[in-house]
């Protein structure tokens, strides 16, 4: 079966990085008027010839999301279960060579940390490790999931990639998206931020979305780390992996995130900065090119930038979010995988969201509903 490696293969970083900065106004103009833009127009659209339409892009934005999810706003959270981890990463606070105390929670301190999330409302949660095969393992997710899954209606996963065989154990176990970030598309520039551990490995990496649309996962959740390269460029190739994937798993969903870097135990600053309008533009143009894609805003991003974005395209919202293993009730003081930036509680976004005339909503769907189904 082919991959998206072969895709990959035919494209050239430099060459696709200057088609982008050579864009015209001439060229966005033609995107945003069309009505089936492709791969060009996506160019078009976050090219620095676009900032100027920006206020055009967020309208259309605005538009295709109300017209395919009406106003609704998913709240999800995210479950740290360990911050072990085997890799050398220079963007991350759980990085190999970072000297902190780790831990991996047990059933016990998972339930704990289940009780306040439910005690906030929230029906969909985001399981997330650091990468350390021999503690956070398919036979360890097997026992949380199953631990877990009677109380939430959609788990969610954030952890190492795994085999196809893996996922296909898991799924029955209450499996229901999993989040893989490639980091950078840049090769040479992904070797240097990740010198050890399997996550060296660049094209186990790249293919790992191919292994979950084999295995069947409902929706998985693409994205790269922006400031460690040119975020026009790793854009791009984050837009042409979501078509090759939506052609050839075409039963499954798929989604966006935007992860800046953010300050950590021993940083990294970003090489390439993104401002917040420059943020927007690449979310409108998401938007612009696939009206279906689900696109999320983490807690990484500021208070005030998090309320702007609500109306211009994004679907999914964490709120209340700890990064660190047993953040919500087992030990609030231990090592943040990165700093937090909006601080509210879930409440406090919920009522934010209702204020803007959306929807929150506590769950995407309900497993039980896919099993009568069946």
């Amino acid at each position: 079966m082919k991959s998206f490696n072969e895709v990959f293969e035919t494209y050239n970083w430099d060459d696709t990085q200057a088609s982008i900065y050579d864009k015209t106004a001439a060229d966005v103009e033609r995107a945003l008027s069309s009505t089936q833009r492709d791969l060009e127009d996506f160019k078009a659209l976050i090219s620095p010839a676009a900032l100027p339409y920006l206020e055009e892009m967020a309208q259309i934005s605005q538009r295709l999301t109300l017209d395919r999810f009406g106003r609704v706003i998913q709240l999800y959270i995210p479950l740290y279960l360990s911050n072990e981890c085997n890799n050398i990463c220079t963007y991350c606070g759980f990085s190999y060579d970072n000297k902190v105390r780790r831990r991996t929670l047990n059933p016990m301190e998972i339930m704990q940390e289940v009780a306040v999330i439910k005690g906030m409302g929230y029906d969909h949660v985001l399981l997330v490790t650091g990468e350390a095969n021999q503690t956070v393992h398919t036979d360890y997710f097997k026992k949380v999931l199953d631990l877990i899954s009677p109380h939430f209606a959609h788990i969610s996963m954030e952890v190492q990639p795994l085999d196809v065989a893996d996922y296909e154990t898991l799924i029955p176990h209450g499996l229901n998206t999993v989040l893989v970030y490639q980091e950078t598309y840049h090769q040479e520039d992904y070797r240097k931020h990740h010198p050890k551990g399997k996550k060296s490995n660049f094209l186990y990496r790249l293919e790992t979305p191919d292994r979950l649309g084999q295995a069947g996962i409902h929706k998985m959740g693409l994205g790269v780390l922006i400031g460690l390269e040119d975020w026009r460029t790793d854009s791009f190739f984050t837009a042409l992996h979501l078509s090759y994937l939506e052609k050839q798993y075409w039963q499954s969903k798929f989604s966006i995130s935007f992860p800046r870097l953010r300050p950590f135990s021993g940083g990294l600053e970003p090489k390439v900065a993104m401002n917040d309008k420059e943020l927007v533009q690449l979310i409108c143009a998401y938007r612009l090119f696939n009206s279906e894609v689900e696109l999320s805003i983490s807690t990484r991003e500021t208070q005030a930038f998090r309320n702007q974005v609500i109306k211009l395209g994004v679907t999914a919202i964490s709120a209340g979010s700890k990064t660190n293993p047993g953040g919500y009730q087992v030990e609030p003081q231990s090592l943040e995988q990165f700093e937090i930036s909006d601080e509210r509680s879930a409440q406090e976004i919920a009522e934010m969201i209702r204020k803007q005339g959306y929807e929150p909503v506590w769950k995407d769907w309900d497993m039980s509903l896919i099993r009568k189904s069946c």
